[in-house]
């Protein structure tokens, strides 16, 4: 799609994602993302038929990213499976004791658009959610571990718990605790009861 190559494109959902991250989709207007694109609202709307659109593409850029990010933890960890689903909690832990961590932008701009399930946003983080359910199922059947596809959903519930208790206590030890519940629940899962 040559519209999503446009560097003008770019700009203005990178301008976004800053402003959407930091400070919630709602408390952002388009002239706020204008702004901080360095273009007028009229450029904003060539590339952009509505806000809606725009919170959607701050989302989409986010997917892929995020979903690198956390399989390289994954790879990147030593051990059984039980301690590479682990280190994407420990990984998860730094990046939250950045001040600049806001949590999940995904969950985040959900809860703002609760009342709108058919938002393109909440496509977008469902579609996101669903990829790394599926890629997590993936990984961990690779491992020889049994219902993989089990076991990945009670792993995506103690990450997006985590992100969420950490939205109110601002405390990464409750997503190390998340992570250490899912060691054990893959370990489980292991026929040798190692992983």
């Amino acid at each position: 799609m040559p519209e999503a190559q446009s560097p003008t494109r770019k700009r203005i959902v990178d301008a976004a994602t800053r402003l959407f991250y930091a400070e919630g989709i709602g408390r952002v207007s388009v002239d706020a993302v204008a702004e901080e694109a360095g273009l007028t609202k009229r450029t904003l709307y060539y590339h952009f038929k509505s806000k809606d659109d725009l919170i959607a593409a701050y989302l989409d850029g986010r997917d892929q990213p995020n979903l690198k990010r956390m399989a390289g933890w994954f790879d990147a960890a030593e051990g059984g499976a039980d301690r590479k689903a682990e280190a994407i909690f420990t990984n998860l832990a730094r990046a939250a004791r950045h001040p600049k961590w806001k949590g999940c932008g995904f969950l985040r701009t959900a809860a703002e658009l609760a009342s709108m399930p058919g938002h393109p946003a909440i496509k977008v983080g469902s579609r996101h959610k669903s990829s790394f359910e599926t890629w997590l199922a993936s990984a961990l059947s690779n491992h020889g571990v049994e219902e993989p596809q089990a076991l990945a959903r009670e792993i995506v519930l103690l990450i997006d718990g985590c992100f969420s208790i950490m939205l109110i206590h601002r405390n990464p030890d409750y997503i190390e605790a998340a992570g250490r519940a899912a060691a054990t629940l893959v370990r489980a899962r292991t026929s040798s009861g190692k992983a």
